[in-house]
């Protein structure tokens, strides 16, 4: 009796251990296979998410067929406690493990919607646009200035909480005011702009930033951004410029920045001015004259007068010697690397060739035959 009893027990155990291997393998398929998601989705890990939280999230969306296998996995692989905040994508068919693994590593987040702040030269607005997961499509869905009717699609994204990636970009020849006023206007930062940095110090690029970031600090960022940036090109200066500190470098970044928006011929732009003042001609161009008058704060809108071009400001670089006081705008890398490496030239003039470039010369003589071939392309364009 005794014996069959035992012999009954020691089955039913191996009959258990077998269905809880069998249970365990078949968790293990559930994890470590294909999941359910017929197509690739944004998902997001809000801050201070628990692992019960998500995977019952995670099920909802039709991410994982199991939230509890979904945390036991979690669990065994010690990872239970390393989600990461952020919005992640998830691919078609992705297996437990994959996306525990996705929201677990962090790293970059992937946003459905991306909102750039583009502060240009004379305008400010807002892109908003929306990426397919799956495939990373982009299109935008939406462009707007800040102080005028704000689109439904970005309104109801705003109310309802989803989640959206915010990014600044400053483009080059921007003034420091014109930023300042452009992340005053911006609804999605907070604070104030603080005092502002000198002239040319703010980096054009695009910063990414979270809703109710500082102005204060994203400006402080753009100006450690814009110092970094000229301490290296400072660095690998050429030698015998005719500049005696970075900050003069910075205004002379700032001119060639103005001048032209073509970077393969910064350099020889940047080599003019070199020469001019090795010589001790006067620069005589255009934007420092309009930047004395408008102060950085608007476009004059007009053609110089040549009354203002006769007006000794400090900015009339058809009247001082040498370089205005300030830089005159905020220019790029490529400008700042010229205004320190120009090219090796003997140019001392240019003007414009009509198609958006300029045409070089080293004698007064071939410049007033350049500048006379472009009259005529105006007047043709006049007519």
């Amino acid at each position: 009796m005794g014996r069959h009893l035992a012999s009954n027990v020691l089955t039913l155990l191996v009959v258990a251990l077998i269905a809880i291997g069998g249970l365990i393998a078949w968790g293990q398929k559930q994890f470590t296979g294909p999941g359910p998601l017929e197509q690739a989705i944004f998902f997001e890990v809000e801050r201070g998410a628990t692992l019960n939280r998500v995977s019952r999230d995670l099920a909802e969306r039709g991410a994982v067929s199991s939230a509890p296998i979904f945390r036991i996995g979690a669990d065994y692989t010690d990872k239970a406690g390393d989600l990461k905040f952020g919005t992640y994508e998830l691919r078609a068919g992705a297996p437990m493990a994959e996306i525990l693994d996705i929201l677990t590593k962090g790293g970059q987040s992937s946003y459905r919607y991306v909102a750039n702040y583009i502060i240009g030269v004379g305008s400010v607005e807002m892109r908003l646009s929306e990426r397919t997961p799956g495939t990373g499509e982009v299109q935008e869905v939406a462009a707007f200035a800040p102080d005028g009717d704000v689109p439904d699609v970005y309104a109801e994204l705003v109310e309802s909480g989803r989640p959206i990636a915010y990014r600044v970009t400053v483009a080059p020849g921007t003034t420091v005011w014109q930023v300042a006023q452009g992340l005053g206007a911006a609804g999605f930062l907070a604070g104030e702009t603080g005092p502002l940095p000198d002239e040319g110090m703010i980096a054009p690029d695009t910063y990414e930033v979270r809703s109710g970031s500082d102005r204060a600090a994203l400006l402080a960022d753009m100006v450690a951004a814009q110092s970094a940036i000229m301490a290296a090109a400072w660095e690998e200066r050429a030698a015998d410029l005719p500049l005696a500190s970075p900050e003069e470098a910075m205004v002379l970044a700032s001119i060639v920045e103005k001048e032209t928006g073509i970077v393969s011929e910064r350099r020889q732009v940047a080599s003019v001015f070199v020469n001019r003042l090795r010589q001790g001609m006067r620069l005589q161009t255009d934007p420092t004259v309009i930047y004395g008058m408008t102060e950085g704060k608007a476009a004059l809108g007009r053609g110089l007068r040549q009354s203002e071009l006769r007006r000794d400001t400090p900015y009339n670089t058809y009247v001082i010697e040498g370089l205005p006081p300030t830089a005159i705008a905020n220019p790029s890398r490529d400008a700042i690397e010229a205004a320190v490496d120009p090219a090796e030239t003997d140019l001392l003039f240019f003007v414009a060739d009509g198609s958006g470039g300029h045409v070089f010369a080293e004698t007064l003589a071939e410049h007033n035959r350049n500048v006379a071939r472009w009259r005529a392309i105006e007047a043709e364009h006049a007519e």
